[in-house]
């Protein structure tokens, strides 16, 4: 399969069967076990991004780009901290629920969000976020992804990605980490070793690190700021 193909079956996947399926686990309402355990996941690993820019105590005014913004689980309370935020995501219904759930809430203007794909993106922003997209995508593909993310990053760059360990994979095979393929895109892992490569070969250098773990839920979060000239 091309990169073409892959960036095909999530466009088609997250704007049919896959939308309505994940619009439940990032929801509030009632969810089988795994999609409530994915739900903690996905929440904890917003939870760690937040308390990261939190840390750093300069939220407001803080220029965002969220590249694959999905429902906007980050984006909205980025925006509600003061963040000007810009999210995006390559499926039509998951900006348009984003945008609704902004609405709903009384953010009209702030976060913007549009239907882009993730290599369309252009602009510059102080820090640039992309959570739980490179799992779509192989090798190659994600590494085209993570160099243009860091050309739009003035200073920092959060990723996070399920990582290519040995008991990853054999879950992986045994069917008992990630969903069958009539319910989910193809899923691929990444070694960090070769994220960090990546990151510094675009300049940047790891400035903090996590790991979230749930029973379905493997992702591992990196920051990479940018390194002074």
């Amino acid at each position: 399969m091309t990169s073409a193909d892959d960036k095909t079956i999530v466009r088609e996947y997250f704007n049919a069967t896959g939308f309505e399926r994940w619009q439940r686990i990032y929801g509030d309402g009632e969810v089988n076990k795994v999609q409530l355990d994915i739900r903690k996941g996905h929440q904890q690993t917003v939870d760690t991004v937040l308390s990261w820019l939190q840390a750093d105590d300069n939220i407001k005014g803080l220029s965002v780009c969220d590249a694959g913004c999905g429902v906007g689980s980050l984006s909205i309370p980025l925006a509600q901290a003061g963040a000007q935020v810009y999210g995006s995501d390559i499926s039509e219904k998951m900006v348009t629920e984003a945008s609704s759930r902004a609405r709903a809430i009384g953010n009209n203007d702030n976060p913007t969000f549009i239907v882009r794909d993730l290599e369309q993106l252009s602009g510059s922003y102080h820090t640039v976020i992309c959570l739980d997209v490179l799992i779509h995508y192989p090798q190659e593909q994600a590494s085209e992804m993570i160099g243009h993310l860091c050309s739009l990053a003035e200073s920092r760059l959060i990723i996070s990605f399920a990582p290519k360990t040995l008991a990853l994979c054999i879950l992986k095979k045994i069917g008992s980490l990630f969903p069958g393929p009539s319910k989910a895109t193809r899923a691929y892992m990444h070694r960090e070793v070769d994220v960090v490569e990546i990151l510094e070969s675009n300049g940047f250098s790891i400035a903090r690190d996590a790991m979230t773990k749930t029973s379905f839920y493997y992702s591992r979060i990196l920051e990479a700021t940018r390194t002074p000239s």
